[in-house]
């Protein structure tokens, strides 16, 4: 099929049949603005003022005054709060402007005055109706950043912006009129209103109460009262009585939508309509208001737009899509009339989701790996090294955002073919699909099929099937993204960020990148972050964290590993939940590098995106039904993770509000009073990793008095502070985020653990209680002399580095620290001359924090080394058995026997904590004992061993799932009567469980139990058939 020789963009919407939008019965602009008494004898004293300045001719001085005072729509708060001397030079700034452009051959006019303070601004600008100037003053630009963006209820900023009613005249060229922005410090009636409090009377500016009207104050009560119940925007569009003009109220969270203001003006402007007022109200209670009033344009270009009857519906339409994200990364072909929002803001998430996924490797590169020698360290590192510097320095974000740039075209026509997918539409409406892709309604864009669709991106690159160019890989990513989303919430009329729910297939993954296919995937883009959640089974569980970073740089490292990190954490979570019904998951939230300060809302953006595709629509005109491909309700159980611990009881409650059956198991790590089990409280995770410690001991005869012990994550940290008050080994030494504590004579163990109890991080440690050789150095440290007389120049780079220079340690216990801190180019440093490990103990609590080439590297010289994936898996223990009572009980059970009443907990409650207790301990116990007894008759590394372990028992337990056996109604009794806890049995009843927990996870428990205690006896490697023989 060939190409159109023309791109229009596409615009997917139709207005609706017999839409009925509210008329506001007011002429006026809703403000009545306060008389100032002063007006006349000031413009006296401005004209006094202009005449000693002897620039304007006298003659014209009393027009020029008139004319500013009573044409440019400036109310009287401006003249009252501003100094005749600052109006004077304002009318002068604007006659200079016109006698200048008499000079220029276009004549055109050009003002740009400004004055900005710390409690507001006044911006004076020559625009044309109707047209975004990319080459402007662009003031609304520096009203969104300076002014709206940092808008608190501690410190926020109103705004009132005007149109002059008339052009400036011939000389200003066509249609030029002035656009006047007043920007007011707020001054509340209650700063600090209640929670929750929505009373315009107590939460409004003073000045705002002064001005409206209460036709306009009642609108405003209504936004804000909806503002508060809804996690996004609320939209409402009114006509005004007796004219053509349309008022847009937008009300939604401050500081949830940076440069919202500016980008709503290209919006309008894009389907021909023009505002004559715009004011942008803020509260106390922290919500924004913006009031738009909007008309035709006048102008003769007006006539290849749609009537304002129809485009208004589109605008209303896509404000959600822009409040999503405002400032996308193709942004100016919008502006510019050569892509819609709609297409842009697809170009911009999928720009993401390449810049993640996206195959860097290469074939060059796995033929290299085969060549290697996976037994040689050397090797080996150098491949390492190889395979970063490829993810580090090929398709950058940058290179893939030039070439998608150069293809409109290209982007216009994928968009079309996701909108058919995706888009959903009235059955009278269907027929109209395909006319309604330009909005000029002048030419009908075929719709390719994925054939037409790669033969045009071959054509539009340049590029040839046998030899692909690299414009052509990142433009066939938009074909695999297409073909993989099963769902988004794209056309959803109300949203907070977008969300796609995608099946992975070979295509986005290489098997020899990703050994492991995933089994669901979710992206979630917002303007303040980008997200992933995967999963590698139906019934997974994993935590979410947010990843910050201190520096632009430091974000662009993040953003280069983060969809890697994010799998090999869920992969991590797969293997340790082998003995559990969840498979692993994870979810990361990657904060933008100048959005540190947002973690709360981009968690909240991510969660209500997420729940937007698995809940089933039940607001029409809010949350309408989206495409569903892939025809299946999914849940996915959550749990806190880096940043996110404070988080978790919103995330359930809002599964609650939203109507979600499974809000009590969305999240576990919740607080008690919603029936949660805090890991940090009862050292869930740490009674694992303390198995594994204490296992070696045991096996070895080891007396742990006499050990000394290093710890990376310190007693400020859940895994860190448990790690010290349940252990009883001597401490040499602790890394944590403030610095190192180094004591070779033994850490004070009654300061340590009051940090531990007091979760104080080491710089709180006291340091009269270190020995003379003893030491603390901070990150913020410069030029530290340690005991020994060596000279720490940095302490960040110190800190970072410490754990690789141990000095007589018998046991090294990880709580926390980065991903593959160890890795095979660093851990040469815990050999001695001889190549035998330093240090003769591992037990690596937190995840992926060695490498899994080092961990072998280490284990080959002599090290005994438990991974995380094995030793890490008491939270994970506890965080299932949380789900597991949160679909046991009704609601009304839940509350009675897992929820706080007041400060007391129910007694059954602390009795199903030691439950979790004893089979964390027990699950941690088995899999040691096993591991060890594999080892001694194998002699394979314990980190292959767990490998094996953990795909042994999750191969059978799919196999057992997927068998006959779940059909066995007397074996299937029999297993889950032995699985589920006898604390639930007891109290709800055999038959009840059954009939209330959903039967996928009740075939995870089947499986999950069966497979567990199978391997853990029978080792990693038993034939189907003693299974069946037992």
């Amino acid at each position: 099929m060939s190409a159109p020789e023309q791109t229009n963009p596409t615009h997917i919407g139709l207005p609706e049949k017999n839409a009925h939008f509210k008329v506001l019965k007011e002429s006026t602009s809703g403000y009545v603005a306060p008389v100032f008494a002063g007006k006349e004898q000031q413009m006296e004293q401005v004209m006094d003022l202009l005449e000693t300045k002897e620039f304007i001719p006298t003659d014209f001085i009393e027009t020029e005054t008139n004319w500013f005072y009573t044409s440019l729509g400036i109310d009287d708060v401006y003249f009252e709060s501003e100094k005749p001397e600052t109006i004077a030079n304002h009318i002068l700034s604007l006659y200079a402007a016109k006698v200048a452009a008499f000079s220029r051959d276009d004549k055109k006019l050009e003002i740009r005055l400004d004055r900005e303070s710390e409690d507001g601004a006044v911006y004076i600008d020559t625009s044309t109706p109707g047209v975004s100037n990319l080459n402007g003053a662009q003031y609304e630009q520096r009203i969104d950043e300076k002014y709206l963006a940092a808008s608190s209820p501690q410190s926020a900023f109103r705004v009132e912006t005007f149109r002059s009613a008339s052009s400036l005249g011939k000389a200003a060229g066509v249609g030029q009129q002035l656009r006047c922005y007043f920007v007011y410090k707020c001054k509340f009636v209650n700063p600090e209103p209640a929670e929750g409090e929505t009373d315009l009377s107590v939460v409004s500016d003073v000045t705002f109460l002064n001005k409206v009207t209460e036709n306009t104050k009642a609108i405003y009560q209504g936004i804000v009262s909806a503002v508060m119940e809804r996690t996004g925007p609320v939209i409402e569009m009114y006509e005004v009585e007796g004219t053509r003009e349309k008022r847009v109220v937008i009300g939604y969270k401050q500081g949830s939508a940076a440069g919202f203001f500016s980008a709503l003006s290209d919006l309008y402007h894009y389907y021909g309509l023009t505002s004559a007022r715009k004011y942008v109200e803020q509260f106390s209670n922290g919500v924004t208001v913006m009031s738009i009033y909007l008309r035709p344009l006048q102008a003769p270009s007006a006539q290849k737009y749609p009537p304002i009857e129809a485009s208004v519906h589109q605008v209303v339409k896509e404000i959600s899509l822009l409040y999503c994200i405002p400032q996308n990364k193709f942004h100016t072909h919008f502006v510019k009339g050569q892509l819609s929002l709609q297409e842009t803001i697809y170009a911009h998430c999928v720009s993401i989701f390449i810049g993640h996924v996206i195959n860097r490797l290469g074939a060059e590169y796995y033929k290299l790996k085969d060549l290697i020698d996976v037994n040689d360290p050397v090797g080996s590192a150098a491949l390492d090294n190889l395979r970063k510097r490829l993810r580090d320095e090929t398709f950058t974000q940058e290179y893939i955002f030039q070439i998608i740039n150069n293809h409109p075209d290209l982007v216009h026509a994928l968009y079309l073919a996701f909108a058919d997918k995706h888009y959903v539409m009235n059955q009278e409406d269907k027929a109209e699909f395909i006319p309604t892709l330009s909005f000029q309604r002048l030419q009908i864009d075929k719709l390719m099929d994925a054939d037409e669709l790669q033969v045009f991106i071959r054509k539009q690159t340049g590029s040839s099937e046998n030899a692909p160019n690299h414009q052509e890989r990142v433009m066939n990513y938009f074909l695999h993204f297409n073909e993989s989303v099963m769902k988004t919430n794209f056309y959803t009329p109300t949203k907070v960020a977008l969300s796609y729910r995608l099946k992975p297939s070979a295509k986005l993954f290489s098997e020899k990148e990703y050994e492991t296919p995933l089994y669901g995937m979710f992206l979630v883009v917002g303007s303040e972050f980008r997200g992933f959640h995967l999963r590698f089974r139906d019934v997974a569980r994993g935590g979410i964290r947010i990843v910050k970073s201190r520096s632009v740089e430091a974000w662009a490292e993040n953003a280069r590993n983060m969809f890697e990190e994010n799998y090999n954490l869920a992969h991590t979570q797969q293997r340790k939940n082998k003995d559990i019904p969840e498979g692993g998951s994870k979810g990361v939230i990657l904060l933008d590098a100048d959005q540190q300060e947002k973690r709360e809302i981009a968690f909240e953006k991510y969660i209500d995106s997420l729940l937007d595709l698995l809940l089933p629509a039940t607001s029409p005109g809010i949350k309408d039904p989206i495409v569903d491909l892939l025809k299946e309700p999914e849940i996915l159980f959550m749990g806190p993770d880096e940043n996110t611990a404070d988080l978790v009881g919103w995330a359930t409650l809002h599964a609650k509000k939203r109507g979600a059956p499974w809000w009590k198991s969305f999240f576990t790590g919740k607080s008690q009073k919603f029936g949660g089990i805090p890991h940090d409280e009862y050292g869930m995770t740490s009674l694992s990793v303390r198995q594994y410690v204490e296992g070696i001991y045991r096996r070895k005869g080891l007396n742990p008095s006499e050990l000394r012990k290093m710890q990376t994550g310190g007693p400020d940290g859940d895994l860190g502070s448990n790690e010290i008050l349940l252990s009883n080994e001597k401490y040499i030494a602790i890394v944590d985020g403030s610095g190192v504590l180094c004591d070779p004579n033994g850490i004070d163990r009654d300061e340590l653990i009051s940090l531990a109890k007091r979760r104080k991080m080491i710089n709180h440690f006291n340091k009269e209680k270190l020995s003379p050789e003893g030491y603390i150095v901070l990150v913020d440290d410069k030029d530290v002399t340690l005991p020994t007389g060596e000279v720490v120049d940095n302490g960040t780079s110190f800190r970072n580095t410490y754990h690789l220079r141990p000095q007589g340690i018998d046991v090294f216990v990880p709580c926390g620290g980065r991903p593959n801190a160890i890795n095979l180019g660093n851990y040469r440093s815990l050999l001695d001359a001889d190549g035998k490990s330093i240090i003769p103990n591992f037990v690596e609590g937190a995840n992926l924090f060695i490498s899994k080439d080092a961990k072998l590297e280490l284990e080959k010289a002599g090290a005994t080394l438990f991974k995380d994936a094995s030793a890490n898996k008491g939270g994970v223990t506890s965080s299932s058995m949380e789900v597991l009572a949160s679909l046991a009980f009704d609601d009304e059970g839940f509350q009675e026997n897992m929820c706080l009443h007041g400060d007391k907990r129910p007694a059954f409650y602390d009795a199903y904590v030691k439950t979790v207790q004893e089979k964390i301990k027990e699950n941690a116990r088995l899999e040691f004992e096993a591991m060890w007894r594999e080892h001694e008759l194998t002699g394979k590394p314990y980190s292959l061993l767990s490998d094996e372990i953990s795909l042994a028992i999750v191969k059978m337990d799919e196999e057992l799932q997927a068998s006959d056996l779940w059909n066995n109604q007397a074996l299937r009794r029999a297993v889950l009567n032995e699985a589920l806890p006898n604390l639930l049995i007891e109290k709800i009843g055999l038959d009840t469980l059954l009939g209330r927990i959903p039967e996928k996870y009740l075939r995870s428990i089947f499986g999950s139990y069966l497979a567990s205690r199978f391997v853990y006896e029978h080792g990693s490697t038993p034939s189907a058939v003693t299974f069946y023989d037992l």
